[in-house]
């Protein structure tokens, strides 16, 4: 297991560079959809999640009748670069609705093909690849195993890198913590609100959004959500606000806000993330885990309402010694996404 590797392969995927995954099923040579260019020549192949094979309409075909593994279809025709994003981005499909006819193709190497799609997500890209002849690779391309993959989701290498004191409008004697680890480049911070003591903190547990943490979006209920934690802890004796750089839910910024097209839509939160072939949640509450380990922290009063984020906490050996409810006021514009999290996705509002 190499960590390094894959954060080799997700800085190659991100500049549009080719990458090679090898597996005990067998190796895949691959180009990003989103940011490599297309290959040249007919005929070519695409590699796109199940979600999507779904919505191209080839989950009557044997192979892509596996509603949780990655699909690999035959492309007729010329194949360039805004063609294979128009093919991989359910968002663009109202705009480019003629597509196809397409046939899923066996998959050579069913293993490999899972962790490309894993690194896609992680890499914040539309989860689809050209699929390669090896020697049509770059000659440099990074090589990397699904075991590589997990290592560098594994959060046991996150570790504090620096901390300072950080006056906030919420408490004045505020302390704020970064963490770092030695493969990725996401750096998680903790923000203590008073003075530690031997009393069980207040914990939140708060993924970035750009959207509503900085430009007050209405869409969601995350900034009144960060602002409400922080002055709940500013009222009891101490608190600790983890903000994990997890934006959207775990699919990145750009992919989120293709899910606010397909929400535009008519689609709601989960279906929008799901038919860009992501999980309804892909977020990694075990780097909070970790993050409170290396704070010495080991009995909370967790602030959510959502029970997978307790459930999870709590199976990696953090005490959950209270529940406290965040309850936040709906506006016209979230008001179907919190009646979506209540029901679809289990919230306690």
């Amino acid at each position: 297991m190499n960590a390094r590797a894959a954060a080799r392969a997700l800085d190659a995927l991100a500049r549009g560079w080719d990458i090679i995954v090898e597996s005990e099923t067998g190796g895949l040579a691959l180009r990003p959809v989103e940011t490599g260019g297309a290959p040249l020549g007919t005929g070519r192949k695409l590699l796109i999640s199940a979600a999507r094979a779904i919505t191209l309409k080839l989950a009557n075909q044997k192979e892509a009748a596996r509603p949780d593994a990655p699909v690999l279809i035959a492309v007729p025709g010329e194949l360039d670069a805004a063609r294979a994003i128009a093919i991989a981005d359910p968002s663009l499909d109202l705009a480019q609705p003629m597509k196809g006819p397409f046939a899923a193709l066996p998959l050579p190497a069913p293993q490999a093909a899972e962790a490309a799609m894993q690194l896609a997500r992680l890499a914040g890209l539309l989860p689809a690849y050209h699929l390669l002849d090896v020697a049509e690779a770059d000659f440099d391309a990074p090589t990397v195993t699904p075991a590589d993959v997990a290592a560098y989701a594994d959060p046991a290498q996150l570790r504090i890198a620096a901390r300072a004191r950080l006056p906030v409008s919420a408490s004045e004697s505020a302390e704020i913590v970064a963490f770092r680890s030695d493969a990725d480049f996401h750096e998680h911070v903790a923000l203590i609100v008073g003075t530690p003591d031997d009393s069980i903190p207040v914990v939140r547990l708060h993924s970035e959004c750009l959207t509503g943490d900085v430009f007050g979006s209405l869409k969601c209920d995350c900034g009144p959500q960060l602002n409400g934690a922080l002055h709940a802890m500013a009222h009891a004796r101490w608190g600790i606000l983890l903000y994990l750089r997890q934006e959207g839910r775990g699919i990145g910024l750009i992919n989120k806000l293709r899910a606010y097209q397909l929400q535009d839509q008519g689609h709601d939160t989960v279906d929008a993330n799901n038919r860009l072939g992501f999980p309804t949640d892909a977020r990694d509450f075990a780097v909070a885990a970790q993050m409170l380990k290396a704070l010495r922290v080991r009995s909370i009063r967790l602030m959510t309402n959502n029970p997978e984020k307790q459930a999870v906490l709590a199976s990696l050996g953090v005490e959950i010694a209270e529940r406290l409810p965040l309850q936040i006021e709906a506006n016209p514009h979230n008001a179907r996404y919190l009646v979506t999290k209540r029901d679809r996705t289990g919230h306690q509002l």
